[in-house]
């Protein structure tokens, strides 16, 4: 009696995820990011969730660039809690390495926001990450996803260069 061999352990590819090209990247909003230890393992590499930290840190950063603090969103009761997040880990990133988290808007759909992330190497040569995170306006104090977003946040991210706000 033959024992079937189990099929391929690797992962299927993340076909929501494309490996834009480093030129593409050029118009993206930059965020440096040098490794810290409190972001590594004890083997000095990168945890896989300081990735995600350091894409909320560039895309809150990027808002900020555009004249949206996240702190006056608050103020008015709105929230942008992510709803969806795709990450492709392509190589390891390493204790004191030096990186750029790179990130852009896609779309504005309704009170739904995508953004794009690759993080690369300061010369742009190596491709570390690439994600897709999916934000919703949500109204904080009814915990409820807003009908529509505050007029002083849709007129800033129609300064977006890019965007298809629907």
């Amino acid at each position: 009696m033959s024992e079937k061999q189990p099929s391929s352990t690797q992962l299927p590819p993340t076909s929501a995820i494309d490996i834009p090209s480093h030129q593409e990247f050029e118009s993206w909003f930059e965020y440096p990011v040098r490794v810290q230890p409190h972001h590594t393992d004890y083997g000095g590499i990168v945890w896989h969730g300081a990735y995600i930290a350091w894409m909320e840190e560039a895309r809150v950063e990027c808002l900020r660039s555009i004249g949206i603090e996240f702190a006056d969103l608050v103020a008015v009761g709105c929230d942008l809690p992510v709803v969806e997040l795709s990450v492709r880990y392509h190589r390891t990133i390493k204790l004191g390495m030096a990186v750029i988290v790179k990130t852009r808007m896609t779309e504005v759909t309704g009170v739904r926001m995508n953004w794009d992330y690759g993080i690369v190497s300061t010369d742009g040569q190596q491709l570390y990450t690439t994600a897709k995170v999916t934000l919703v306006a949500l109204d904080r104090e009814r915990g409820k996803v807003m009908r529509q977003l505050p007029t002083n946040v849709k007129d800033a991210l129609a300064r977006i260069s890019g965007i298809h706000n629907n």
